[in-house]
């Protein structure tokens, strides 16, 4: 008689499964740039999603060149400002922060994320020399969104790649303090990983948190539990066992998501009654394939992406139509 297979139920490459630090998804790694220096992310809150017609643009895919139904994900992109710029030396132990200058004039708003510098100081960019790699310190806008019951900005650091260094810290210049939009970063067609907490579940119980199958009937008393807690030896359970705990609010990443449409009217996209729980989309926008993580109103993160090698050209998808009916359910 064969051995019965039995594999595990739920993935440990994303454990430990607890609450995310911070709402706000941090970005740990970016890839290489191209010829011109320019920001290889952009931040925008998350609105909801539709369905658009497009001719297919994947060239394996069985219906190349036709036009299909593609559900798409559409992400509200107010402008973000340049705080900072700041400049990294590699060492052996990493990246080493050799200085950052900040802008003369940034938002009141502001002040209520961090303490603002009272007393102006003269630029000096002598920290630029030695540097290796320059980021921006970005925050957003939120009182431009109707949708979004808050005025504090959120503030993360992007990284400039693309040319010299020395084109790199020319570009941090000329966009120090400065509005900076969505077209000004990405364009249609480019390809985007998504990074953002996803919708937070509480704590839930072995079945639903783990996937595990549920005990016989003949089971005494219970039947959404674990079989086992594991075996003798080692005398204590290890972390592979299922357990109840919590669930969701966890930073995820969506890799290779394609630009669909870039648009600067709102109107154009936000269906009739306006989005659940959301509202009406008032500034730029950018349509995403597929889904992304997390809930409406959440921030999410967009950088250039890091895993894409595959042959589908980077040039302007062809949208022919976006739905805009009620998503009320009337």
């Amino acid at each position: 008689m064969s051995e019965r297979h039995r594999p595990r139920r739920g993935s440990m490459g994303y454990s430990p499964r607890k609450r995310a630090r911070a709402e706000t998804p941090h970005i740990k790694s970016w890839p290489e740039g191209r010829d011109k220096p320019k920001i290889q992310g952009f931040l925008g809150y998350k609105a909801g999603m539709t369905h658009a017609f497009v001719v297919d643009y994947r060239p394996t895919s069985t219906t190349s060149g036709r036009e299909v139904v593609m559900p798409v994900s559409v992400v509200e992109t107010p402008p973000i400002k340049i705080a900072a710029v700041r400049a990294y030396k590699k060492i052996i132990h990493g990246l080493q922060t050799t200085g950052e200058i900040w802008a003369d004039k940034l938002d009141s708003e502001l002040s209520k994320r961090l303490p603002l510098a009272k007393n102006k100081k003269k630029k000096n960019w002598d920290f630029t020399k030695d540097a290796d790699e320059i980021r921006v310190l970005v925050y957003t806008q939120p009182k431009l969104v109707t949708g979004i019951p808050k005025k504090t900005p959120e503030i993360r650091e992007m990284r400039i790649s693309g040319g010299s260094i020395e084109d790199q810290i020319k570009y941090a210049k000329e966009i120090l303090g400065k509005e900076l939009k969505i077209n000004d970063t990405l364009a249609e067609g480019d390809m985007l990983d998504i990074l953002a907490v996803t919708k937070g579940k509480g704590f839930q119980g072995v079945v639903k948190r783990w996937g595990v199958k549920l005990l016989t009937h003949k089971n005494s008393k219970h039947r959404r539990m674990i079989g086992t807690a594991g075996s003798w030896h080692p005398n204590w359970v290890q972390a592979t066992v299922p357990q109840a705990g919590q669930m969701g609010y966890h930073q995820r990443t969506e890799y290779n998501k394609r630009v669909l449409k870039i648009g600067d009217n709102g109107e154009d996209i936000t269906p009739a009654g306006g989005f659940p729980h959301y509202g009406v989309v008032r500034n730029s926008y950018i349509l995403l394939h597929g889904s992304i993580p997390g809930p409406v109103k959440r921030l999410i993160s967009m950088r250039d992406a890091i895993r894409y090698q595959r042959g589908v050209k980077i040039e302007k998808p062809e949208v022919t139509y976006i739905s805009t009916t009620s998503k009320q359910g009337v």
